[in-house]
């Protein structure tokens, strides 16, 4: 089955190519079903593919789960190589089997949620391009092939962002977001590719069995490992949005529906928690870089999750959630719980795409409106997609023996067991706010009394093809963490056992110390379970029966409500101290100065010189034939005398 490996990434592609060559070509009668169809399929059958690799490597002995299949020689010079290869091993088959699998969902809803889009085989082809190259990225067997799936996925997000070019999305078009969020991940896949400059001068290769077997050599706290990781991190915080770029995530909200599930569920926004954990031996040898990555990733979490406190915008609501969920997976591996950063990329995969989807049900039944102050009283129009809503909120909040709380749960233990007291009372915090915006999102949307006017919109429960993957997501949701049971609870992590072999190495360089207090982790669970209920009993509270709290409270704390409205005025500061500068200066000296005074110049000036000593040499060109006679004579008599005179 191993040798299947590369078709889980061609078929992607050459669902892309089919759409994209053919796909305008279809009869209008059934061009939505064919190219729905075949989009879907494509990514639905690389699914099919991984599971089926999936089981036998559980049946494989651990040391033989690792494969490498070699497709060709990509680059060659010098002592330069690099194959497109792939690497099948525990790590790479799991984010296989939630992008294809948390992806196909997406397609398949897309097909109705797309229904009558001009554009809709453009749509198709773009979401099976960046699955394609979401691919790459994860079962790539080296840094370079990471690379270009790396580049790809933003490429795509480009293309999916600004899908609708010929829309408004506040301060400007759906085009501006989009080059918004090229623009910030450039400057942190420039990191990443100062990274494997180094990689390269310091291993020889960019191999990760090569650079990882040398690695091992190294000594903990190495300078050279501590410039590695901090790079590596520094293209992590732009593909997975931490502090201090983050600030295109949100506004990539632009997107359709489901891009943004696309994007900020399974695949593209979880691209840094792989590059960590897929280079754990690199950052386990710098320990400096991890407490960075833990700090940022705790401090993005809470500081986030408090934007998210006072948005209306139900799709800015969920992005915001989604930057301080990545938080948290960057505080767990930060910490060196490597297995648990991941089992949260799961859980939230299932949670997140399924509150993308359902707000994309509602923004459907609404007719674009996103306005969750327009709302209210959904829950009779729509039971379904409540319901479904209902169990990705609950899972997000740690609701007990849901997906989300066991793995929240485990990183709140690791924070506080391998970190510090003081991460785990922030983490706590952000998990309660958490927690209450979510569930003041569910009352506004779904609950009280109706908002909006029954004149123009009417709002009615979404089609099947919509709804099959919403129920699917809640199933995952419900389920899906019970793979990771902690033993204080009498479980067992298969999760974390399933993973051990890749991160053996790290673990060992790390030295982690021992936790035997199950008092304690039952303890400090059992008070983030309290904090959780809370902020989900008051969100509910307020909301629904009580809105004049809110209101009073927005007054009393005006200020800080301000602050928080305008997301810490972070896109302000960027602008005054970042942007603006650069178009001033591009304008008034690179382009007024530079460009038109001295190039313009220069050039036009060259012209004229020729131009000007053209008119002098053009009077010679008389076409008298005598006068070219005479010049050729006295060419010669003038030859003659010169040497006559030598």
């Amino acid at each position: 089955m191993y040798s299947l490996a590369p078709f889980i990434v061609l078929l992607p592609l050459l669902g892309f190519l089919i759409n994209g060559l053919f796909g305008r070509l279809f009869k209008n009668d059934n061009k939505e079903s064919i190219v729905g169809g075949i989009g879907t399929l494509a990514v639905a059958s690389s699914f099919g593919i991984a599971l089926l690799i999936f089981i036998e490597m559980l049946g494989m002995p651990v040391e033989e789960r690792k494969h490498i299949v070699t497709l060709f020689t990509w680059i060659s010079a010098g002592t330069f190589s690099v194959n497109v290869a792939y690497q099948v091993d525990q790590l790479s088959i799991l984010m296989t089997l939630i992008i294809t699998g948390v992806g196909s969902l997406i397609h398949l809803y897309s097909i109705g949620y797309m229904h009558g889009d001009a554009g809709f085989w453009r749509f198709f082809t773009y979401l099976n391009l960046f699955i394609f190259a979401m691919l790459n990225l994860v079962l790539a067997d080296n840094y370079l092939l990471m690379f270009l799936g790396w580049e790809g996925v933003g490429l795509c997000s480009y293309l999916l962002i600004g899908f609708w070019y010929d829309r408004n999305f506040e301060k400007g078009t759906t085009g501006d977001a989009a080059k918004k969020a090229f623009i910030v991940n450039r400057i942190g896949d420039f990191g990443f590719l100062l990274a494997m400059f180094l990689i390269f001068n310091t291993f020889g290769s960019l191999t990760y069995e090569t650079v990882f077997a040398q690695a091992s050599g190294f000594s903990v706290g190495d300078n050279l490992m501590f410039w590695i990781t901090i790079l590596m991190f520094l293209g992590a915080t732009g593909k997975s949005a931490q502090i201090p770029l983050y600030v295109w995530l949100p506004d990539a909200m632009a997107g359709p529906t489901p891009v943004s599930a696309l994007i900020h569920a399974a695949t593209m926004v979880t691209a840094g928690i792989y590059m960590v954990a897929r280079s754990s031996i690199l950052f386990a040898l710098a320990p400096s870089t991890m407490e960075i990555v833990a700090v940022v990733g705790l401090f993005t979490a809470f500081f986030a999750g408090t934007i998210g406190l006072v948005q209306n915008d139900i799709k800015k609501v969920l992005a915001y959630s989604t930057v301080s969920q990545l938080g948290y997976m960057f505080l767990a591996v930060g910490v060196g719980a490597f297995s648990a950063g991941l089992f949260h990329v799961m859980t939230h995969a299932f949670f997140k795409a399924l509150l993308f989807l359902g707000s994309g049900a509602v923004i459907h039944a609404m007719h674009d409106e996103q306005d969750i102050q327009k709302m209210g009283g959904l829950q009779k129009y729509m039971p379904w997609t409540f319901r479904t809503f209902a169990i990705g909120s609950f899972a997000i909040a740690g609701f007990p023996l849901l997906s989300g709380f066991f793995s929240k749960d485990e990183i709140l233990w690791k924070a506080f067991a391998d970190g510090a007291p003081w991460m785990w009372v922030i983490a706590v915090l952000a998990a309660g706010v958490t927690a209450f915006y979510m569930f003041r999102l569910v009352s506004l949307t779904f609950l009280g009394k109706e908002r909006f006017d029954h004149h123009h919109v009417h709002p009615h429960e979404a089609p099947k093809t919509m709804l099959i993957p919403l129920i699917v997501l809640a199933v995952f949701s419900i389920i899906g963490g019970y793979v990771g049971i902690p033993h204080v609870l009498g479980g067992h992590n298969y999760f974390e056992e399933f993973l051990e072999p890749v991160f053996a190495e790290a673990n060992t360089k790390m030295m982690l110390p021992m936790h035997d207090s199950p008092m304690l982790e039952v303890g400090l669970m059992l008070a983030s379970v309290a904090i959780g209920l809370l902020g989900i009993f008051a969100g509910w509270k307020i909301f629904t029966q009580k809105p004049e709290i809110a209101d009073k409270t927005a007054k009393k704390f005006s200020g800080v409500h301000k602050l928080l409205w305008n997301k810490y005025f972070v896109d302000e500061t960027y602008d005054a101290v970042i942007v603006n500068p650069i178009k001033q200066t591009s304008e008034k000296f690179l382009w007024k100065v530079f460009d038109v005074k001295i190039i313009d110049n220069t050039l036009n000036y060259s012209a004229k010189f020729v131009e000007a000593t053209s008119n002098i040499f053009r009077r010679i060109q008389t076409g008298v034939v005598q006068s070219y006679a005479l010049f050729f004579v006295a060419g010669i008599l003038l030859i003659i005398g010169f040497l006559i005179v030598r």
